[in-house]
């Protein structure tokens, strides 16, 4: 019986991106040439395209994992133990600890101290041996029953290794009598792989009766496929396994399509990259050093195994300027040049309506300098209008790659019309006619309309030696900060939180925050 791979992809971050330069800034709104957001735009921002290259590097979350058939499922066995080095033992160990891992993050040693290990006679049987021992180690009553041991080295030094810790060894005749949720808290299922076929064999046709749901057993962990299913179909006929927990390796099989149970995850992170692309793999990405990652219903990781440990860098208060828009410029400066950052100057701008509703969305920022942050929105819109009922709002931004963002908070007023004009002339001619064709937030048909209002205005606009003006209703506003707050990332989210409040007229104190 071949080995199952095992394993998965390594958190892949970051993908290759189509490279963008700020152009030469001749229209600065703050005459700063220090920064130049006015100028910042990705060249051909509206025509950009992904290659499936860069998005097959991307972290996988909105497509559903690859599901190995039998055949593919032997390659991936033959050639990791083939021509790219890995062992059995190997393979083996990392199998069994991911098992141990993923059946201890939904069983907690507390609340489900004994476990029954069911070995088979083949590698899935060794994966149980490993993650008996691994179990034992995390503090759990372990025993195991292993009717058919596989008589090689390997093997029988597992059963050496276990018996070393003390572990037990029962025999099948030892479990029968009795219900086995009445001795066990939780069973691991490692009995038969994904090279099963036909009907099992005494003792473990006695064994999978035991297991099935008609019997109550406490809950299944099952090893890659629940023992007495196809590969590829599953249970087919009806009566079979119904584990609770399933923990595929390498990729989920294709009967993992028809596990109903509330847990499956995913275990081992060591397939090259050579494998993912030749069996094109889509594979959720493992949290930090995690061993198991949970599988939402859809192939996408659970959202509360999603975390990132932040180890980049640090902020000390002695490495700070005095003046917050002096700092933001350096942070700025440090997100334009990392290449997987596309636009450093898109910012979170909240807002509220005089009932203190909120209302949140992403918008450029467009110039900054001494007296605070410029962006440009369509003054009747949903934001423009709570701009001009509230004079209050909020901006962040967020650099992942970084590890860092920055949180401000200020009043907010129109800028002089001459300076919104000069902005507006420096647009490219199609975003000044979009800006005449949206009547941004108001409801309108289908996108067709939209479509025929920007298309009459590029004929009433045909003549390009003549400017588009600038429409009544639209033009920046300026944020005038009294709190700017530095983040930055720290492990075990004891982050870095520096606050600049403004102190009086013309200074501003410089506060630690808590995390």
């Amino acid at each position: 019986m071949l080995l199952r791979a095992i394993g998965g992809c390594a958190r892949l971050k970051s993908f290759s991106r189509k490279s963008w330069t700020p152009l030469t800034n001749t229209h600065s709104i703050d005459r700063d040439p220090s920064i130049g957001v006015a100028a910042f735009r990705h060249p051909k921002r509206v025509h950009a395209r992904f290659s499936p290259a860069s998005a097959a590097s991307t972290t996988m979350t909105e497509t559903s994992v690859t599901y190995l058939n039998q055949k593919d499922a032997i390659s991936v066995d033959e050639e990791l133990m083939g021509p790219l080095g890995f062992s059995v033992d190997q393979l083996m160990e990392l199998a069994g600890l991911s098992v141990a891992c993923s059946l201890a993050s939904e069983y907690p040693q507390t609340s489900h101290r004994s476990v029954l290990v069911i070995a088979g006679p083949g590698n899935n049987g060794g994966d149980g041996l490993v993650a008996a021992r691994h179990l034992h180690h995390f503090g759990y009553d372990v025993k195991i029953a292993y009717p058919k041991p596989t008589d090689k080295p390997l093997y029988n030094g597992l059963v050496t290794q276990c018996k070393a810790l003390g572990i037990d060894f029962v025999l099948v005749e030892d479990l029968q009598g009795v219900p086995l949720r009445e001795s066990f808290d939780v069973i691991v299922d490692s009995i038969f792989g994904f090279s099963f076929q036909g009907d099992p064999r005494p003792p473990f046709d006695v064994i999978l009766e035991m297991l099935k749901p008609s019997a109550r057993p406490c809950p299944i962990v099952s090893v890659d496929i629940p023992s007495g299913w196809q590969v590829e179909t599953g249970d087919e006929k009806g009566d079979g396994l119904q584990p609770e927990m399933l923990v595929s390796l390498t990729a989920p099989k294709l009967c993992a399509k028809h596990f109903t149970g509330p847990h499956h995850y995913l275990g081992g992170r060591f397939v090259p990259q050579a494998i993912k692309t030749k069996y094109n793999l889509n594979l959720p990405s493992y949290p930090f050093s995690s061993q198991c990652v949970k599988i939402e219903g859809d192939g996408t990781p659970a959202v509360s195994d999603m975390r990132l440990s932040y180890t980049v860098g640090s902020l000390d208060e002695t490495e700070v300027t005095q003046d917050p828009i002096h700092q933001f410029k350096i942070w700025f400066s440090d997100a334009t040049k990392d290449p997987g950052i596309k636009e450093a100057n898109a910012m979170t701008l909240a807002t509220a309506d005089p009932s203190g509703k909120p209302s949140a969305r992403i918008v450029l920022l467009k110039g900054v300098a001494e007296r605070g942050f410029v962006f440009y929105t369509n003054f009747n819109s949903r934001k423009g209008s709570e701009l001009v009922g509230n004079g209050q709002a909020a901006l962040c931004f967020f650099w992942e790659p970084l590890q860092r963002q920055v949180r401000i908070e200020g009043s907010v007023e129109m800028l002089p019309e001459s300076e919104s004009v000069e902005y507006f002339n420096s647009r490219p001619r199609s975003s000044r006619i979009g800006a005449w064709a949206s009547e941004q937030s108001s409801v309108i048909k289908d996108r067709s309309v939209l479509e025929q209002d920007a298309k009459e205005l590029s004929e009433k606009f045909s003549d390009e030696s003549v400017a588009v003006p600038k429409p009544p209703h639209w033009g920046g506003f300026l944020v005038r900060p009294n709190s700017v707050e530095f983040w930055q990332g720290r492990p075990s989210r004891l982050h870095d939180r520096l606050r600049y409040r403004k102190d009086g007229d013309e200074g501003w104190a410089i506060e630690r925050l808590s995390p």
